[in-house]
């Protein structure tokens, strides 16, 4: 027969788990983007070249995502590095997804993220203007990259349109 204490413990190993897989459920929507590495090329509204190898995995019991990003790490847009190391949180609070993007130049970009549809959308201020960063799903191995102005909908100005594939 169990005693107390043993009890308590195949008690605590049964609901930790579930826990987790609690806290996993509401990031479900990066589901399909953890542990591939996804890649871009394309170019800036301004003409300037954007290119990104991204990378994500779950961490902490599943209760982050961490994003890694490979991408320019200089003015002249010609060195490639670690250029981002990024989370993202759900907040139980809020009721959202929050996110934390650090970058090679000493900046950090926050805000909200989350899904329309098969869709990722993040929502951020970058030097005062609302932008909107979304991944549209095409397939398992394909998004389309924007980010603009995103209101109500609609696009009323966007700055990249490109697309991510997954690295095979």
């Amino acid at each position: 027969m169990m005693n107390v204490n043993q009890i308590k413990i195949a008690l605590l190993l049964l609901f930790v788990p579930m826990l987790a897989i609690g806290q996993l459920k509401e990031l479900s929507l990066f589901e399909n983007l953890v542990d591939k590495t996804w890649c871009i090329e394309g170019e800036w509204k301004s003409g300037t070249a954007f290119k990104q190898e991204v990378r994500m995995k779950y961490d902490l019991q599943g209760t982050l995502v961490v994003v890694e990003t490979k991408g320019f790490v200089d003015e002249e847009q010609t060195e490639l590095g670690n250029r981002n190391h990024g989370i993202r949180q759900y907040d139980g609070s809020s009721k959202t997804i929050k996110f934390w993007e650090f970058d090679a130049f000493g900046n950090l970009t926050k805000g909200t993220v989350f899904a329309e549809d098969k869709n990722i959308v993040y929502q951020y201020y970058y030097e005062g203007e609302m932008l909107t960063e979304m991944w549209e799903y095409v397939d398992d191995s394909t998004y389309n990259f924007k980010i603009g102005s995103y209101i109500d909908g609609r696009w009323s100005d966007v700055y990249i349109d490109s697309v991510f594939k997954e690295k095979k």
